[in-house]
């Protein structure tokens, strides 16, 4: 039985990340819905992960991660097919400078219909998909299908971020059909200015984000690295975040941090939920925004995706820096 109230759907992988010499790789649990949904449980957000999890040893080390941070698998496939591996290099800086994926023939793009719920449990409030395999195929199909369906069934709130990666982009002009066709399908889009201007090189990502709020979400966040977050509506003034002044030690999963510190403050706050951001005024939105970007920032003090808890995330706002 799920009792969650976030269901998390997507890819679960591994990361091997670099640290500069020959040989060096550090193995890490990954993937922006295994972040996304360690980051909520470990906010305090009841929440399931919807993935097929792959067999072996790395299988059984994304497995450890999850239960460990709290999250329900009980949605998850257990598939017979292997992890996919992602290695990551990093920058001086500390930002992930690259990604190579060993992804065919693994557990991630083998889902099949019957392996996704139809409806979604009925305590569920909320449904966040997004990063590959919202936008590779085969996946992207059944995944699509059940956005669709989740909302015209009205019943729970959509949150998506495409959260792309050139190296597994092979059709630009696909990919971004899948991820057009899910943005007036659900009610919340994070995206990164990255992922915009990969999407729409010649057009400015802030206009570009304007145009997805004009087509059908409620709320459009875009996170622009140092320069920090931006939230666009319909018809609504801009609400900006800046970026926090910290040291990084490396930005792999921030994004997925940021969006898992938005929907645990909208849930918070009793806005995780079908219409809980209709009304969201100002103050309240950047309020959100603060907790997100402060999860964020937290996570980029760290090795790899590796999301606060709650007290870690009150601790840093309290403190104004994490």
């Amino acid at each position: 039985m799920v009792s969650s109230v976030l269901v998390v759907c997507g890819e679960a992988v591994l990361d091997l990340i670099s640290d500069g010499s020959p040989a060096g790789y550090q193995a890490r649990p990954g993937g922006s819905p295994v972040n996304v949904a360690v980051g909520t449980a470990r906010l305090g957000i009841p929440t399931a992960l919807l993935a097929r999890l792959g067999t072996g040893r790395f299988g059984q080390t994304l497995r450890s991660h999850l239960t460990g941070a709290g999250v329900d698998l009980a949605l998850s496939v257990n598939a017979d097919e292997p992890v996919t591996l992602a290695v990551v290099t990093l920058d001086p800086a500390g930002a992930a400078a690259g990604y190579d994926f060993y992804a065919d023939g693994t557990a991630d793009w083998a889902w099949q219909q019957h392996e996704l719920p139809d409806p979604l449990p009925d305590n569920a409030r909320a449904l966040h998909v997004g990063s590959i395999s919202s936008w590779r195929a085969p996946a992207a199909e059944l995944i699509a299908d059940m956005v669709l369906r989740e909302y015209r069934r009205g019943a729970v709130l959509i949150s998506f971020d495409p959260n792309l990666r050139a190296a597994l982009v092979t059709d630009p002009a696909g990919t971004r059909a899948y991820i057009e066709a899910l943005v007036p399908a659900v009610h919340l889009v994070k995206a990164s200015v990255e992922d915009l201007r990969h999407l729409y090189p010649d057009e400015d990502p802030d206009a570009a984000a304007l145009s997805w709020a004009a087509a059908g979400p409620v709320l459009v966040v875009v996170t622009d690295g140092a320069n920090g977050a931006r939230a666009y509506r319909r018809d609504r003034p801009v609400v900006s975040l800046p970026a926090r002044d910290i040291s990084v030690l490396d930005t792999i999963g921030a994004g997925d941090a940021f969006t898992a510190g938005l929907l645990a403050a909208l849930a918070e706050r009793d806005r995780l939920h079908r219409d809980g951001l209709d009304h969201l005024d100002e103050s309240e939105l950047a309020a959100v925004l603060t907790s997100a970007g402060v999860v964020a920032a937290i996570s980029c003090t760290r090795t790899g995706a590796d999301p606060p808890s709650r007290r870690e995330r009150d601790t840093g706002l309290n403190q104004g820096h994490p």
